[in-house]
């Protein structure tokens, strides 16, 4: 598949192509001074939000501590490629995208998904409401937004399903000023962001805000194209080593991760101000509509959360090898074995379980979220 190149319609993040720039260690981690815990550096994909409350939970509410972890989250804005600092040294664990990190290992990266954190896609495309855009389909002509960076093979997918061989795609800015302007017909959304900056933006024939019947959205869930998302990302060489305490910092990790996503699901409310407090600058009903949003993605869980499905990760899978964009395929061959493992997540989950923490969500119900103007 081949797209159009269009000029970029608003600012793009310049720097979201960079690696990082610090040296590979490669070492162990080791006790921290007199506190004796272990140290952690978490790499985030994006800034400091709700869209990471668990980690900012289990660490607001001393879950790392208790496994006798002294963890760093530390976020990026796309200065930092997450997998590309995990498989560097720089890092010890890392958040992100199935995908993305599939053509990485398919480049070298020697890395494992050990909780897949996040069950379904959040990404959407959306278009106005009288657009006459309701399907993949209907995106044949049309100008289609794309933050690109790996953010795009969903939409590809779609695209490809629809037999859409030369869609006109171009480069959207990471906001949705692009949709609102006209500029573009149908933009790229995560249903805990973007969607909603629609929602809490004024709508001049009204004087009102946006409502959700102002807009139509095809979420890939439902086209058979989605694929995994936020996982967290571990290093196959240092799990593999039967001489570090690797692989059982990594299930300490996992099960004070897994109690921050339970309490970020149960505690929705307090999120804004833990994550306020760790250094977000998004307004308070941005922040809260994104925790609530964020949750719907994890809760209630197939299997127990984290735990990676087979049918999921395959499909995934199927999905990076059959697509192509302006560039060429995802990747040429099926991933190694060491791509992923339920190992760590399980041993983990067993310990929770053990502990009576709802590890499923069974009886999970979001709340409702009133947006405030710009998010605050």
């Amino acid at each position: 598949m081949h797209s159009k190149k269009a000029g970029a319609i608003g600012a793009v993040l310049a720097t979201a192509l960079l690696l990082s720039g610090c040296s590979s260690s490669g070492s162990e981690p080791e006790a921290s001074g007199d506190s004796e815990l272990t140290p952690v550096k978490l790499q985030l994909q994006w800034l400091t939000q709700s869209q990471f409350a668990g980690y900012y939970a289990a660490l607001d509410q001393g879950y790392y501590e208790d496994e006798g972890l002294d963890v760093e989250i530390i976020p990026s804005g796309g200065d930092i490629v997450p997998q590309d600092a995990l498989a560097a040294g720089d890092v010890d664990y890392a958040i992100a995208w199935v995908p993305k990190v599939l053509g990485s290992i398919e480049q070298g990266a020697n890395i494992t998904n050990v909780a897949q954190i996040f069950e379904r896609s959040a990404t959407l495309q959306v278009a106005f409401a009288d657009s006459g855009i309701t399907t993949p389909e209907d995106l044949e002509g049309k100008t289609i937004g794309s933050w690109g960076y790996g953010n795009e093979w969903e939409l590809y997918a779609g695209l490809n399903k629809a037999g859409i061989t030369d869609p006109d795609i171009v480069t959207q800015a990471f906001d949705m000023e692009g949709l609102l302007s006209g500029e573009i017909d149908a933009a790229q959304a995560m249903t805990y962001n973007e969607y909603a900056q629609l929602l809490e933006t004024t709508n001049p024939d009204t004087g009102e805000l946006y409502t959700p019947e102002d807009f139509s959205v095809i979420n890939w869930n439902d086209e058979g194209t989605s694929m995994l998302q936020d996982a967290i990302w571990a290093d196959a060489e240092r799990l593999a080593d039967a001489d570090s305490d690797y692989a059982e910092t990594t299930v300490k990790f996992l099960k004070a991760s897994v109690k921050g996503w339970v309490y970020a699901r149960d505690n929705v409310e307090e999120i804004p101000g833990i994550v306020t407090e760790a250094g977000s600058t998004l307004g308070a009903s941005h922040q809260l509509w994104m925790a609530n949003e964020t949750n719907k993605l994890i809760w209630p869980s197939g299997d127990r959360i984290g735990v990676i499905q087979q049918d999921a990760w395959d499909q995934t899978v199927d999905l990076a090898l059959k697509t192509s964009n302006e560039n060429g395929p995802l990747i040429t061959a099926d991933p190694p074995e060491t791509a992923f493992s339920n190992e760590y997540i399980e041993q983990a989950l067993s310990e929770l379980e053990g502990e009576d923490v709802d590890v499923t969500g069974a009886d999970y119900s979001p709340i409702e979220v009133t947006l405030e103007p710009g998010g605050e």
